[in-house]
Protein backbone atom coordinates (compact mmCIF):
# COMPACT_ATOMS: atom_id res chain seq x y z
CA UNK A 1 0.00 0.00 0.00
CA UNK A 2 1.32 3.25 -0.69
CA UNK A 3 2.51 5.73 1.60
CA UNK A 4 0.45 8.60 1.88
CA UNK A 5 2.60 10.02 4.61
CA UNK A 6 5.56 12.72 4.81
CA UNK A 7 7.75 9.80 5.31
CA UNK A 8 9.55 8.52 1.68
CA UNK A 9 8.79 5.07 1.17
CA UNK A 10 12.41 4.49 0.44
CA UNK A 11 13.42 5.90 4.06
CA UNK A 12 14.51 3.07 6.28
CA UNK A 13 15.88 4.79 9.35
CA UNK A 14 14.01 7.22 11.74
CA UNK A 15 14.80 9.19 14.96
CA UNK A 16 11.95 9.82 16.66
CA UNK A 17 11.93 12.67 19.04
CA UNK A 18 8.88 13.42 20.94
CA UNK A 19 8.29 16.16 24.49
CA UNK A 20 5.57 16.56 26.71
CA UNK A 21 4.32 19.49 25.18
CA UNK A 22 5.13 22.30 22.54
CA UNK A 23 6.96 24.61 25.21
CA UNK A 24 9.19 21.59 26.72
CA UNK A 25 12.53 22.22 26.70
CA UNK A 26 13.53 18.23 26.93
CA UNK A 27 12.87 15.19 24.83
CA UNK A 28 13.19 11.30 24.18
CA UNK A 29 14.89 10.10 21.15
CA UNK A 30 14.36 6.84 20.16
CA UNK A 31 16.20 5.22 16.86
CA UNK A 32 13.90 2.73 14.34
CA UNK A 33 15.14 0.84 11.16
CA UNK A 34 12.00 -0.08 9.07
CA UNK A 35 12.60 -4.07 8.62
CA UNK A 36 9.55 -5.75 5.90
CA UNK A 37 7.38 -2.49 6.24
CA UNK A 38 7.58 -2.28 10.01
CA UNK A 39 9.58 0.30 12.02
CA UNK A 40 11.26 -1.45 14.61
CA UNK A 41 13.29 0.24 17.47
CA UNK A 42 17.02 0.15 17.28
CA UNK A 43 18.31 -0.26 20.91
CA UNK A 44 17.35 2.18 24.06
CA UNK A 45 16.13 5.99 23.92
CA UNK A 46 17.82 8.09 25.67
CA UNK A 47 16.96 11.85 26.80
CA UNK A 48 17.25 15.65 24.56
CA UNK A 49 17.13 18.51 25.00
CA UNK A 50 15.25 20.94 22.77
CA UNK A 51 15.04 24.52 21.99
CA UNK A 52 14.60 27.21 25.15
CA UNK A 53 11.19 27.98 23.55
CA UNK A 54 10.16 24.29 22.60
CA UNK A 55 8.80 23.25 19.28
CA UNK A 56 7.40 24.91 17.05
CA UNK A 57 6.13 23.43 13.03
CA UNK A 58 9.20 23.77 10.20
CA UNK A 59 9.45 23.94 7.04
CA UNK A 60 10.29 20.22 5.95
CA UNK A 61 8.93 17.39 4.27
CA UNK A 62 5.23 17.46 6.46
CA UNK A 63 3.39 20.03 6.43
CA UNK A 64 2.73 22.65 9.51
CA UNK A 65 -0.42 21.30 11.52
CA UNK A 66 -2.34 23.04 14.51
CA UNK A 67 0.36 24.68 16.91
CA UNK A 68 3.40 27.03 17.05
CA UNK A 69 5.47 28.46 13.68
CA UNK A 70 9.03 28.47 13.80
CA UNK A 71 11.07 31.33 12.84
CA UNK A 72 14.55 33.18 12.53
CA UNK A 73 15.92 33.72 16.60
CA UNK A 74 12.38 32.60 18.15
CA UNK A 75 14.28 29.68 20.34
CA UNK A 76 12.39 26.88 18.88
CA UNK A 77 13.43 23.36 18.05
CA UNK A 78 11.81 22.37 14.02
CA UNK A 79 8.72 19.86 14.42
CA UNK A 80 7.90 17.45 11.57
CA UNK A 81 9.86 15.35 9.25
CA UNK A 82 13.17 16.62 8.25
CA UNK A 83 16.11 14.97 6.03
CA UNK A 84 19.53 14.45 7.45
CA UNK A 85 22.45 16.04 5.70
CA UNK A 86 26.26 15.67 6.41
CA UNK A 87 28.35 15.79 9.32
CA UNK A 88 30.61 18.36 10.63
CA UNK A 89 33.24 18.20 13.41
CA UNK A 90 36.13 19.32 15.46
CA UNK A 91 38.16 15.72 14.67
CA UNK A 92 40.01 15.42 11.62
CA UNK A 93 38.25 12.51 11.13
CA UNK A 94 34.54 11.47 12.64
CA UNK A 95 33.62 8.90 14.70
CA UNK A 96 34.31 4.91 13.62
CA UNK A 97 32.11 3.92 11.66
CA UNK A 98 30.75 7.27 10.23
CA UNK A 99 29.13 7.02 6.71
CA UNK A 100 27.57 10.36 6.26
CA UNK A 101 29.52 12.33 4.40
CA UNK A 102 32.15 14.41 6.79
CA UNK A 103 34.16 17.55 7.11
CA UNK A 104 35.90 19.00 9.93
CA UNK A 105 35.24 22.50 11.02
CA UNK A 106 38.29 25.37 10.38
CA UNK A 107 37.82 28.72 12.07
CA UNK A 108 36.83 30.03 9.04
CA UNK A 109 33.83 28.09 9.23
CA UNK A 110 30.59 30.04 9.40
CA UNK A 111 26.82 29.17 9.37
CA UNK A 112 24.72 32.23 8.42
CA UNK A 113 21.69 33.48 9.63
CA UNK A 114 20.82 36.21 8.57
CA UNK A 115 18.16 36.32 6.45
CA UNK A 116 19.10 38.88 4.01
CA UNK A 117 22.06 37.32 3.36
CA UNK A 118 22.24 35.14 0.24
CA UNK A 119 24.05 32.75 2.33
CA UNK A 120 21.26 32.47 4.53
CA UNK A 121 21.04 29.10 6.40
CA UNK A 122 24.35 27.41 4.82
CA UNK A 123 27.51 26.38 6.48
CA UNK A 124 30.51 28.60 4.30
CA UNK A 125 33.79 28.91 4.74
CA UNK A 126 35.18 32.84 4.84
CA UNK A 127 37.73 33.87 2.30
CA UNK A 128 39.30 36.13 -0.63
CA UNK A 129 36.48 34.07 -2.44
CA UNK A 130 33.84 35.12 0.55
CA UNK A 131 34.09 37.62 2.85
CA UNK A 132 31.89 37.95 5.37
CA UNK A 133 29.23 39.89 3.39
CA UNK A 134 25.94 39.51 6.16
CA UNK A 135 25.02 40.72 9.24
CA UNK A 136 24.64 37.65 11.59
CA UNK A 137 26.82 34.08 11.32
CA UNK A 138 27.58 31.21 14.03
CA UNK A 139 30.93 30.43 14.08
CA UNK A 140 31.04 26.46 13.83
CA UNK A 141 34.40 25.76 15.48
CA UNK A 142 33.39 27.03 18.74
CA UNK A 143 35.25 27.28 21.88
CA UNK A 144 33.30 24.70 23.95
CA UNK A 145 32.87 21.24 23.01
CA UNK A 146 28.70 21.91 21.38
CA UNK A 147 29.74 21.47 18.06
CA UNK A 148 32.39 18.51 18.43
CA UNK A 149 29.84 16.71 16.18
CA UNK A 150 27.24 18.02 14.43
CA UNK A 151 24.92 16.79 12.47
CA UNK A 152 23.02 18.95 9.76
CA UNK A 153 18.77 19.21 9.74
CA UNK A 154 17.20 20.12 6.55
CA UNK A 155 15.00 22.48 7.99
CA UNK A 156 14.15 25.23 5.36
CA UNK A 157 16.23 24.13 2.90
CA UNK A 158 15.06 23.41 -0.05
CA UNK A 159 15.50 26.36 -0.23
CA UNK A 160 15.40 28.51 2.09
CA UNK A 161 13.01 30.65 3.04
CA UNK A 162 14.67 34.37 4.76
CA UNK A 163 13.36 34.40 8.32
CA UNK A 164 12.15 30.54 8.16
CA UNK A 165 14.51 29.24 11.00
CA UNK A 166 18.55 28.38 9.89
CA UNK A 167 21.43 26.79 11.78
CA UNK A 168 19.56 23.70 13.01
CA UNK A 169 21.95 20.73 13.92
CA UNK A 170 22.19 17.67 16.21
CA UNK A 171 24.55 18.18 18.67
CA UNK A 172 26.47 17.57 21.67
CA UNK A 173 24.24 19.21 24.70
CA UNK A 174 25.96 21.37 27.71
CA UNK A 175 23.61 19.90 29.97
CA UNK A 176 20.27 17.95 30.30
CA UNK A 177 18.92 21.03 31.76
CA UNK A 178 20.77 23.06 29.09
CA UNK A 179 18.06 24.16 26.10
CA UNK A 180 19.31 25.16 22.82
CA UNK A 181 18.77 27.98 19.99
CA UNK A 182 16.66 25.85 18.03
CA UNK A 183 18.79 22.29 17.77
CA UNK A 184 18.26 19.30 19.32
CA UNK A 185 21.20 18.24 21.80
CA UNK A 186 22.34 14.87 23.85
CA UNK A 187 25.47 13.68 25.18
CA UNK A 188 28.77 13.02 22.99
CA UNK A 189 28.37 9.78 23.03
CA UNK A 190 24.73 9.59 22.05
CA UNK A 191 25.57 11.75 19.31
CA UNK A 192 28.35 9.11 18.04
CA UNK A 193 26.33 6.60 18.83
CA UNK A 194 24.13 7.72 15.99
CA UNK A 195 27.16 8.70 13.95
CA UNK A 196 27.75 4.95 13.89
CA UNK A 197 24.29 3.80 12.95
CA UNK A 198 22.55 6.13 10.20
CA UNK A 199 23.57 5.17 6.46
CA UNK A 200 22.94 7.74 3.72
CA UNK A 201 21.37 4.72 1.66
CA UNK A 202 18.65 4.61 4.13
CA UNK A 203 17.40 7.92 3.31
CA UNK A 204 17.30 8.79 7.27
CA UNK A 205 14.91 11.30 8.77
CA UNK A 206 14.43 13.15 12.20
CA UNK A 207 11.04 12.89 13.21
CA UNK A 208 10.26 15.84 16.30
CA UNK A 209 6.95 15.94 17.76
CA UNK A 210 4.85 16.87 20.98
CA UNK A 211 2.97 13.46 22.12
CA UNK A 212 -0.23 14.81 21.65
CA UNK A 213 0.24 15.72 18.16
CA UNK A 214 2.66 12.33 17.57
CA UNK A 215 -0.43 10.45 18.72
CA UNK A 216 -2.77 12.18 16.44
CA UNK A 217 -0.34 11.90 13.91
CA UNK A 218 1.16 8.47 14.38
CA UNK A 219 -1.56 6.66 12.14
CA UNK A 220 -2.02 8.96 9.20
CA UNK A 221 2.23 9.14 8.78
CA UNK A 222 2.45 5.29 8.99
CA UNK A 223 4.89 6.19 12.70
CA UNK A 224 5.91 3.37 15.28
Amino acid sequence: MANAGPIPETTSQMILVTSGDWPAIAGRLQRYSRVSGSWQPVGEAWPVVLGRSGLGWGAGLAPPGEGPRKREGDGRSPAGVYRLGKAYGYSDLPPTGTALAYRSLGEADRCVDDPKAAEYNRVVTIGPDLPARWSSAEVMRRTDELYRWVIVVGHNSDPPQPGGGSCIFLHVWAGATSPTAGCTAMPRERIEALLGWLRPEAEPVLVQLPVASYQALRKPWGLP
